[in-house]
């Protein structure tokens, strides 16, 4: 492992004069991605500015619903507050459904959303990775490719991203509140926060230098909700999602969809809100071939691979399955 600094930054504005005095400075959380590369050779900062003990370790649940999350609160507490267990279940299914209890632990939020992607290629430094070096090439495209993205890919980049409650978020319509190293301030949808591959694949984030994550906010959940979040792997804990899907629906007295929030993970560079999914179930009964038919038509754009095809097929089923679950609940109750 390269020696590098490290500096416990006291507030956000020392945080931020550390970042801007060295260009290869890296904020550290909990660390449980970040030190993984570092000990890999794909990350190398010279300078770590330690940010975990800011002030931005509560969960705020506001009167009309909604609630920011701070940034270094912990994966664990968070899937554990009563409060995002009733309002938000959907988070919590996916923080539980993520890593393991140990890491839930130590990891945060803001961690979690810039975590980097498990691509064999790109955490293999002997190997060539466009995200890792651009312009040497993706050798995932014709090589070890089954757990990588079918959505939104490019000839130069198939990399997967890898967070599950990012996922829920997008699925939710969180918002990141940010602040530069001047100190501007400035909120992203979470689901704007990542940027696809196309010739950048290195560019992961619409985040500059130092910009630093310190909340999520989550608006208040549609009324009568009904949510869900259900992950596909290859083994039961502590594996990555091959699909998962995050979805929130709201059925009106006649039994049509009022409120669909669909989105994806596993299957694409960044979480994929399935906007065309969601326009074709809006207003429509969801019987069984109108869910197969929106599903379709959200994995239309899809540009699998000959080892990982069958995702577009899992993803359709998982939807279809997740909103027929949902819808049936809400039946029951």
């Amino acid at each position: 492992m390269k020696e590098f600094a490290y500096a416990r930054a006291g507030d956000a504005t020392e945080a931020a004069a550390l970042m801007a005095e060295r260009p290869d400075a890296t904020y550290l959380g909990g660390g449980t991605n970040l030190v993984d590369l570092m000990k890999l050779g794909v990350a190398d900062p010279g300078l770590l500015v330690d940010v975990s003990r800011l002030p931005y370790d509560r969960i705020e649940h506001r009167d009309d619903g909604s609630a920011l999350i701070g940034a270094t609160v912990r994966n664990g507490d968070l899937a554990g507050d009563p409060g995002v267990r009733e309002r938000f279940p959907l988070l919590a299914q996916a923080l539980l459904a993520g890593a393991s209890g140990q890491l839930r632990t130590v990891a945060t939020v803001g961690g979690n959303l810039l975590q980097r992607t498990r691509c064999v290629y790109f955490q293999d430094v002997s190997k060539p990775c466009n995200k890792r070096e651009p312009g040497s090439g993706c050798p995932a495209i014709g090589g070890a490719h089954r757990d990588l993205a079918v959505l939104g890919t490019s000839d130069h980049c198939v990399a997967s991203h890898p967070s599950d409650m990012a996922v829920a978020l997008v699925a939710l319509d969180a918002v990141a509140h940010l602040r530069s190293v001047d100190g501007a301030t400035r909120t992203v949808p979470v689901a704007e926060l990542y940027r696809l591959p196309g010739d950048t694949p290195h560019r992961e984030t619409v985040l500059g230098h130092g910009d630093l994550i310190t909340a999520v906010e989550l608006p208040p959940p549609p009324g009568g909700a009904a949510m869900r979040y259900r992950k596909v792997r290859d083994r039961w804990s502590y594996a990555f999602a091959l699909v998962s899907v995050a979805a929130s629906v709201s059925v009106a007295e006649g039994g049509t969809l009022t409120d669909v929030r669909i989105a994806l993970g596993g299957v694409a560079p960044r979480p994929w809100r399935a906007r065309i999914a969601e326009e074709r179930l809006r207003g429509a009964l969801p019987d069984e071939e109108t869910l197969r038919e929106a599903a379709r038509a959200e994995l239309a754009r899809a540009r699998p691979l000959p080892d990982n095809a069958f995702k577009v097929d899992l993803a359709t089923d998982l939807i279809v399955a997740v909103i027929r679950d949902l819808v049936v609940r809400k039946d029951r109750a």
